[in-house]
């Protein structure tokens, strides 16, 4: 990372089928998931394993914390430096966890979840080591002064390794409590194939929140080095309300959601109003997995103090997509633009959180409600895949800033690993000096491809320079990536409805569909055919998603259609209750020939009896 963040702060499920705005087609996101994954394997720092797959990378940092007795092998550089900065590796942590824990059934499915749990462990294993007890933390191993001064690959590095700690006497509470987050989003991902490891993860978390809540002070008074790399501008407030927050999920412990609760107007999680997410400014996060739990009915007493987090989340969610009282700039090619330095960390967070509320008010059966109107679930999601399309070539420059996908990429990533011949190709040592003058000054491809990188990208007019020296657009990170495994992951499972407000165990591979149609007559043209689109373990009970279609094959718009459902015993949603029986949603109250329209429950049983009990025709 070159240079300091920044920031400003500012103040249904249905599915029409044939007529959906969003067509899932154009982009290999299957191939660009696995790419964004393999990414990490180039930041790696450390012993690298046996099935190390990006090969012109070798051991690094093999003596980092030796100096302070403590081992801090491993973890990931940031970006396209050597330095090892805690906050945003975390971040990085917890959002490859949050993308596993909504979109791991996906990932599976592309054959990728394996290589994204071995990403977010290499993170895990390195923060365990670097909190070696209950009160102390080492949050940065370098220094990012000397390490920009020098341009040499990992394997080469003389630069400084010095280790910077956090205690009581020196409190960092928004570097705890990011990292306590990590841990329990991490100990969700763990918890069916590593139980063990799952719940080393979560004592963890819990000492690491107890330490950021009760010895509170910004991390970057403590770790001065930071400031003008990973500044903390918006404080630690949010960060206990986001570690609270994961906490809650991971063990649905109340003590955390009565933090939520009790703190949510004294730290700002109830006030503000943001335009951003990332590794400084957490709010937004916060405020949209809080809205969850509201809609999961977990609101309780705190119904109205979840309620102000949720209408914070829609705002995000609105000025996102430009539907709202203070929107977020674009660039006349489409991308949300923050800033010029790494815009692109922005765009893949924001794309993140507009898919995952997507389907939660999708599963609720709701719509986002903005200033200028309501926005249905799909049209939310398919703002956020215009985002990742852009990423991926679809902009006036006809750029991927994903590095090695498509044709057209960039070139020349400011990125010192992938800039240098691999010094299993050449094991000439590179100085901290020389390899500005021989490496870095060259005007010519990186002799690595720095695989599934998303780089900073372009400026507010859609203009992009491939040098290696423009680093506000060339150079990536690590949080540029996390978000986007779970939108890609996402889109590449296509246009079914996920529910994601039950409790979600590990998520295994979606089963092919059980179908169970049935058929149409001339006295039936109203045909209803279920699929079981999920299944998964909760506290030992199976749980199966299912989904109905029902489709008017008649030449006439259906109204008053009555809708019969038995043997039903969990949650239902995309149909109004009706007596005993079941009509249209809210938002229509026809069905036009040929049409179809789709709601989805769930239960721990066999598919439901639905049966079309009455109608009639236009």
């Amino acid at each position: 990372m070159e240079n300091t963040v920044k920031l400003c702060f500012i103040a249904p499920l249905f599915l029409l089928l044939g007529i959906l705005p969003l067509a899932f087609a154009g982009h290999d996101y299957s191939q660009a998931l696995s790419k964004s994954i393999l990414f990490f394997e180039a930041q790696r720092s450390g012993y690298l394993p046996r099935n190390q797959r990006v090969q012109w990378r070798g051991n690094s940092g093999l003596n980092d914390g030796k100096p302070s007795g403590v081992d801090l092998t491993g973890g990931y550089y940031d970006a396209g430096d050597n330095v090892k900065f805690g906050l945003p590796m975390a971040f990085t942590v917890t959002m490859m966890s949050w993308s596993i824990i909504e979109y791991g059934g996906q990932m599976a499915a592309s054959g990728e979840l394996s290589h994204a749990m071995d990403a977010i462990k290499w993170g895990t294993d390195y923060l365990i080591k670097a909190h070696p007890q209950p009160n102390v933390l080492y949050g940065e191993v370098g220094d990012g002064n000397t390490d920009h001064y020098c341009w040499q690959r990992p394997e080469d590095m003389t630069t400084s390794r010095a280790a910077y700690r956090i205690d009581p006497s020196n409190p960092g509470s928004d570097l705890a409590a990011e990292t306590a987050a990590a841990m329990a989003a991490a100990s969700i991902v763990f918890r069916r194939d590593n139980s063990a490891y799952s719940n080393e993860l979560l004592n963890h978390a819990y000492q690491l929140f107890e330490f950021a809540d009760k010895y509170r002070g910004k991390y970057d008074s403590s770790i001065t080095v930071a400031q003008k790399y990973y500044r903390s501008v918006s404080g630690y407030a949010d960060e206990l309300l986001w570690a609270a927050t994961w906490l809650y999920k991971a063990t649905n412990n109340q003590f955390y959601l009565n933090y939520l609760g009790n703190n949510g107007d004294a730290l700002g999680g109830t006030g503000w109003a943001m335009t951003e997410f990332g590794w400084d400014v957490k709010y937004a996060g916060v405020q949209t997995l809080v809205a969850k739990f509201l809609m999961q009915g977990k609101g309780g007493r705190y119904t109205g103090e979840f309620q102000q987090y949720q209408q914070k989340a829609e705002a995000f969610m609105c000025s996102c997509m430009g539907k709202g009282n203070q929107n977020v700039q674009r660039t006349p090619g489409g991308l949300i633009f923050r800033q010029g330095w790494n815009n692109m960390q922005f765009v893949t967070s924001a794309s993140f959180l507009l898919t995952v509320y997507s389907d939660y008010l999708a599963s609720a059966g709701k719509s986002l409600k903005c200033a200028s109107g309501y926005v249905s679930p799909s049209e939310m999601l398919s703002f956020a895949k215009s985002q990742v399309d852009y990423i991926l070539g679809d902009n006036p420059r006809a750029t991927s800033y994903m590095v090695g996908y498509g044709n057209n990429y960039p070139r020349q990533v400011h990125h010192r690993g992938s800039s240098i011949v691999s010094i299993k190709v050449d094991p000439s040592f590179v100085s901290c000096r020389g390899g500005y003058a021989t490496w870095f000054s060259r005007k010519a491809s990186d002799p690595n491809v720095l695989t599934g990188a998303i780089v900073g990208g372009p400026d507010a007019y859609d203009n992009f320079a491939d040098q290696r020296d423009n680093y506000e657009q060339t150079e990536p990170a690590t949080y540029n990536n996390a978000p986007i495994l779970g939108v890609l992951a996402r889109l590449h499972g296509g246009q079914g409805v996920y529910n994601q407000l039950l409790p979600v165990a590990q998520p295994k591979p979606v089963p092919h569909p059980k179908l169970t149609p049935t058929p149409a007559s001339s006295s039936n043209p109203i045909t209803v055919e279920q699929r079981m689109t999920d299944s998964w373990l909760n506290h030992g009970r199976t749980y199966h998603r299912y989904s109905t279609i029902v489709t008017n094959k008649s030449d006439k718009t259906v109204k008053n259609l009555k809708i019969s459902i038995s043997k039903l015993y969990g949650p239902l949603w995309g149909l109004t209750k009706f007596g005993d029986s079941y009509t249209f949603p809210a938002w229509t109250n026809s069905l036009p020939a040929g049409k179809s329209i789709e709601f989805v429950y769930i239960h721990s049983a066999s598919p439901a009896n639905v049966l079309v009990s009455s109608y009639t025709f236009a």
